[in-house]
């Protein structure tokens, strides 16, 4: 199967690349990749304008995904949308949303260069030694994103709502929450401390709502991209703020409050400096409650992909048994509070 998924790609890239033949002297599928599948491929383009050596990743939709995951249609048009705005991400080549290469929809973008595993990162400081200064870019960085507002005709097909963001979030999780087999009370009783604290209504920007250390790129000199677009939308800007410094993102370096990779002050500091608004600090503890709950809502999501048989995965099923840690995280924080 490996095979003709390599080849029907070949054909799909020198169409796209306007060439007469395209060879992968390298294609292997990349790890991770719960909700979608990556390929990385390395071209070799006989002749056209991209005649040469191209460097790809190549996205498609996974054999199943989450509900509230954008298809790599939507999530094409996030990233040429943050892209054209000089936000750190791969440029966006192709998008294939019929399926018509291999029978799912997928977009190829250029390969940046880095380590991305979360783990790994914090640990190891011959990546982006200057922690300080990553999280002040990664504050930089998520800023621009913020400068999006609705209406944008690309993006036409993110949902728009009346009601504050923090309490439309709780009715989509309730909603989830209420068609779920098995009863979930600390999750019940976490949506209905954020219902009983929400926060008054900032203007909608553009959220990345995945914005955490594992889904951005760094090499030994600093960031190289941000990735995983699958679930932006329109929110409140602090949701970002919060699900970058919730402590389910750290991976043990509970220190560094800003992703497990450094302090809150940088990563606020490069925020401010870019959007030109103080964070009202006071309010981010909210969002990182939030930012657990919803985190347990996908775990249980994804613990159901593996276990309705629709798509057999240790990482899946790995992913449910976050829970328990997370509940407790909910429970902590909403009695300091």
């Amino acid at each position: 199967m490996s095979e003709e998924i390599r080849s029907a790609l070949e054909h799909y890239v020198a169409r796209r690349a306007e060439a007469h033949r395209v060879v992968f002297t390298e294609f292997r599928l990349l790890s991770g990749g719960a909700i979608q599948q990556n390929w990385l491929a390395t071209a070799q383009v006989k002749d056209g304008p991209h005649q040469g050596l191209l460097e790809l990743v190549i996205r498609a939709d996974a054999p199943t995904g989450v509900a509230v995951s954008h298809g790599r249609a939507q999530e094409f048009a996030l990233l040429q949308a943050v892209f054209e705005v000089g936000v750190t991400v791969p440029e966006p080549l192709w998008l294939d949303a019929s399926g018509e290469a291999i029978g799912r929809p997928l977009f190829v973008m250029r390969r940046v260069a880095g380590q991305g595993a979360g783990h790994l990162l914090v640990k190891d400081l011959s990546l982006a030694p200057d922690r300080p200064a990553l999280a002040r870019r990664l504050g930089e960085e998520l800023a621009k994103i913020h400068r999006i507002r609705p209406p944008h005709p690309a993006l036409e097909f993110l949902p728009l709502y009346d009601e504050a963001p923090a309490l439309h979030a709780v009715a989509d999780l309730r909603a989830w929450l209420d068609g779920h087999d098995g009863a979930h009370p600390v999750l019940e009783w976490g949506l209905r401390w954020l219902e009983l604290n929400a926060p008054e209504s900032r203007p909608l920007v553009l959220c990345h709502r995945d914005f955490r250390t594992g889904n951005y790129m760094v090499d030994a000199h600093g960031l190289t991209a941000i990735l995983d677009w699958e679930f932006a939308g329109w929110s409140d800007p602090l949701e970002d703020l919060g699900w970058f410094c919730a402590a389910c993102w750290r991976f043990g370096r509970d220190n560094l409050e800003a992703g497990g990779i450094g302090h809150r002050s940088d990563f606020y500091a490069g925020y401010e400096s870019v959007s030109g608004t103080p964070i009202p600090r006071e309010q981010v503890g909210y969002w990182e409650v939030l930012a657990h709950l919803r985190w347990a809502v996908i775990a249980l999501q994804q613990a159901d992909r593996h276990l309705s048989g629709e798509e057999d995965s240790l990482l899946l099923a790995l992913t449910g048994h976050l829970l328990p840690e997370l509940e407790l995280a909910i429970l902590q924080m909403t009695e300091a509070a």
